[in-house]
């Protein structure tokens, strides 16, 4: 394919749909039902294959491979769609795989993200916006990571579990349980040990709005009934939108419990 932009050393395979802004390096991969955007750039030796999006402006640094079949033993063969933002920057050696019919076929990614060297993003995963993976993190299949959710270095996040806006995990830490939006979680077993407090400031939230935070995570860890019953309560009695969106993510369908607070 003698195209500007696209090194004579890549495959493309018939059907496959490049925006002629994009750049594709040498060495690499495109499948037939592969779309990519406007001003997407991947370097070389990327391996883009199944019915995959990439949206403008995302980059794909070399050796990821996007868009594979899921590593679900129930998948037989199904539509599975992968489907990622605008802007992402995508390191070695990640890897993304497509949908599972079991959980809606598609995998979404949403724009802006880092995902670090080595990571992996599952089968049927919904992730946010801003999102950050770093090198050699795993996020399981049927996962949520909602908007500015970081996920530090050789962590685990268990299938099905979903983790709030602008919650941290720590570095090595195995998560098995839904996360509270700007929650902090560490400890090998993933522990809730406070909220993302630097987060919050580096965003600029109000200062009344992170007091209100830190006396919901009070009343959370430490007010009477269960956990549902306290964030019940909590939505009658705060008037903050960050402490409220908290109670409507504990009141959402879940299919892990949650990680309560120490």
């Amino acid at each position: 394919m003698n195209t500007p932009g696209i090194h004579p050393s890549a495959v493309i395979e018939d059907g496959a749909q490049i925006d002629p802004s994009a750049e594709i390096g040498p060495f690499c991969v495109i499948g037939s039902n592969v779309v990519v955007a406007a001003d997407v750039v991947l370097k070389s030796h990327v391996v883009v294959t199944g019915h995959t999006q990439i949206g403008e402006g995302t980059i794909v640094f070399s050796f990821a491979v996007i868009g594979e079949v899921p590593q679900d033993l129930k998948f037989k063969g199904e539509a599975s769609t992968l489907v990622i933002g605008k802007r992402n920057r995508i390191r070695e050696h990640v890897t993304m795989n497509g949908g599972t019919a079991g959980g809606g076929g598609v995998t979404k990614v949403g724009d802006d993200g880092l995902f670090m060297a080595g990571c992996h993003v599952a089968h049927d995963a919904q992730i946010g916006d801003r999102v950050i993976v770093v090198n050699s993190a795993a996020v399981a299949g049927h996962c949520v990571l909602e908007d500015d959710v970081i996920i530090g270095g050789l962590s685990g996040i268990h299938q099905f579990v979903r983790i709030g806006r602008g919650a941290i995990i720590g570095a090595v830490t195995m998560v098995t349980n839904d996360v509270i939006p700007y929650g902090l979680v560490q400890a090998p077993r993933g522990e809730l040990d406070g909220l993302n407090l630097v987060g919050l400031k580096r965003r600029g939230v109000a200062r009344g709005d992170i007091t209100a935070l830190r006396a919901a995570f009070q009343m959370l860890a430490q007010g009477d009934g269960t956990f549902h019953d306290r964030a019940e309560r909590l939505g009658k009695e705060s008037e903050s939108e960050y402490v409220r969106e908290i109670v409507a993510f504990v009141m959402g369908d879940s299919d892990r419990s949650f990680l309560t607070p120490r």
